[in-house]
């Protein structure tokens, strides 16, 4: 049986599970690195409040694989994501749902794990910003969900592309993209 842990909040990282094995990753590797350290921070500080931290990631075209295999997979020496994927590696309490596409919402159980944990507050970090963070947060606003995506949490292969798509989460969808300093006090 699946243990609840409620809140009203979860943390959800989006694709820092990553072996950036596309031809613009070697543009992503730096900036998501960084984005993963923030999020490591705010992941610490979300799991002291007993708020849920679900990990929403690509399955890389590994339809016969677990989440534990894609780690693996993301983690190995010759995985151009290592360094970003290291840094915010799941921990046994944490969730996971896999994705075949851009949304983290599309084709799989995400919605049935945030009902069953009375979530509807969401705080979006991963990469790319202005893809799986964008359809992401897009499928959530219509879903009803308060969305906060923490500017310095997310990353794109460029960054004018990542403030771009934040600027737009932010005048047409509402979403509060303060730095994940101000998330954090917003939380207490």
């Amino acid at each position: 049986m699946l243990e609840k842990q409620k809140s009203g909040t979860a943390l959800l990282l989006i694709d820092f599970i990553n072996n950036l094995d596309f031809p613009e990753g070697e543009l992503l590797e730096p900036q998501g690195v960084e984005a993963a350290l923030k999020t490591k921070e705010l992941k610490s500080y979300a799991k002291e409040l007993g708020i849920p931290v679900i990990y929403v990631n690509d399955n890389y075209g590994k339809w016969k694989s677990d989440f534990g295999d894609i780690v693996k997979f993301c983690t190995s020496a010759d995985s151009r994501g290592k360094e970003m994927s290291e840094t915010v590696l799941p921990e046994e309490d944490d969730y996971f749902i896999l994705k075949p596409q851009f949304s983290g919402f599309f084709k799989t159980q995400l919605s049935l794990l945030l009902g069953h944990l009375e979530v509807k507050n969401l705080i979006l970090t991963g990469v790319a910003g202005d893809k799986c963070i964008h359809f992401t947060a897009n499928d959530a606003y219509m879903r009803g969900y308060d969305i906060r995506v923490p500017k310095d949490c997310t990353a794109s292969n460029y960054k004018e592309s990542n403030e771009r798509a934040l600027t737009l989460l932010a005048d047409v969808l509402g979403v509060d993209t303060t730095t994940s300093d101000q998330i954090r006090l917003a939380m207490r």
